[in-house]
């Protein structure tokens, strides 16, 4: 009897799992994937049970598919939702369990650094078992396919309207509630995953705001809340990325990032500024293309409340940024990160980044307030 522990080749040891026993596999994950769902059922496991979040603010940003649900559904799979879920546990029959920071995503079970343990000990399995069966009755009943096929309009009628998404919760999580007093507050994002992270300039060298500039005001004259306008046609971002807003400042110049949201895929034709927009903001003119945004988060009061991108470089170095760290690890010179962000219109984050700059913006979350959403609410939307 052993237990292993593991930081890689995921993948392979799913698939060694499912050939000594397929007979009955359980399954806890808050974020499941549509490929990663079919590569498991590619084993025909006999029984499949499956406690997943059911939250479609999660559906709508990416981070999990409905369409996930409808093949576990279609191979006669049960599917319960638990809210606020984040666990990851896999249990193979009554002989073998996985625990692992991998949810079941082609990222995690390929690419990622994911840790955790394979078991077979007997009392290990068990244990594993009993929290599985917990979590079971708390989420009664079963979705049923019906259920799924309406979320799934809902969710894409969303995605269609783009702009104030969820900005009040509009999106509902049909979990079950686990027995968490204090659920995590509204917005805040899930793991970054597989998904992009992109600090997006506003403003220009010759156009940089003072640092006393009001974030509300800014938010009006910007229209950032709803979409990051571009020069040309933005290529890089894709639905579910992480985009934050950064404001060139002056009075020592700098980028202040000072909110946060989810970015949608630039689609020709849709995501372009119309006649009413550039006369609402004549601007627009030269910046007329969008990343549509939702989910938006702002903070409180002025832009010295929010976060120093040079203060990110200066720490980091070249492992800010995707391309200097990139490049970095290929030997070349041409790593510093400041020449990076250089008239650039969005510069995508590494993953060391993206975590420095959202525990930073978290903290200031903390210390100045976000801006309400009835407020953001107020504001002009598409």
């Amino acid at each position: 009897m052993t237990t292993r522990l593991i930081d890689k080749g995921w993948d392979a040891q799913f698939s060694k799992a499912l050939s000594g026993d397929s007979s009955y596999l359980r399954i806890v994950c808050p974020f499941i994937k549509a490929p990663s769902i079919k590569r498991l059922l590619s084993h025909k496991p006999g029984k499949v049970r499956v406690v997943t979040r059911t939250n479609l603010a999660d559906f709508a940003s990416g981070v999990s598919d409905i369409d996930a649900l409808r093949q576990l559904l279609d191979a006669d799979a049960r599917v319960r939702g638990i809210k606020n879920l984040h666990a990851k546990l896999y249990i193979f029959g009554k002989s073998r369990a996985i625990i692992t920071s991998a949810n079941l995503t082609e990222a995690a079970l390929t690419r990622n650094h994911e840790f955790g343990l394979v078991t077979d000990d007997p009392e290990s399995v068990k244990e594993c078992l009993d929290y599985f069966d917990k979590l079971w009755k708390r989420g009664k009943p079963s979705i049923p396919l019906k259920k799924v096929k309406a979320w799934d309009k809902i969710v894409a009628n969303y995605r269609l309207k783009g702009g104030n998404l969820n900005i009040a919760g509009e999106l509902p999580d049909h979990g079950a509630d686990a027995g968490i007093s204090n659920p995590p507050t509204h917005g805040s994002l899930p793991e970054l995953g597989s998904r992009q992270s992109f600090v997006k300039f506003l403003g220009k060298g010759d156009n940089r705001a003072p640092r006393s500039t009001s974030t509300i005001e800014e938010l009006k004259s910007g229209g950032c809340h709803w979409a990051a306008c571009y020069s040309r046609r933005p290529r890089q971002v894709k639905d579910g990325d992480v985009v934050f807003m950064g404001r060139l400042v002056s009075n020592r110049n700098d980028t202040i990032v000072f909110g946060r949201a989810i970015g949608k895929e630039y689609k020709v034709g849709y995501d372009d500024a119309t006649d009413a927009d550039i006369v609402f903001r004549p601007w627009k003119q030269t910046y007329p293309h969008y990343i549509r945004v939702y989910d938006p988060e702002f903070l409180q009061g002025t832009l010295r409340n929010g976060v120093s991108l040079y203060d990110l470089m200066d720490e980091l170095g070249a492992d800010s940024f995707e391309s200097t760290q990139r490049r970095a690890k290929r030997g070349e010179s041409n790593i510093n990160p400041r020449k990076s962000v250089s008239r650039q219109a969005a510069v995508r984050l590494s993953p060391e980044g993206f975590t420095w700059l959202s525990k930073r913006l978290e903290a200031a979350f903390s210390r100045h307030g976000k801006i309400p959403n009835n407020t953001l609410r107020d504001l002009d939307w598409p």
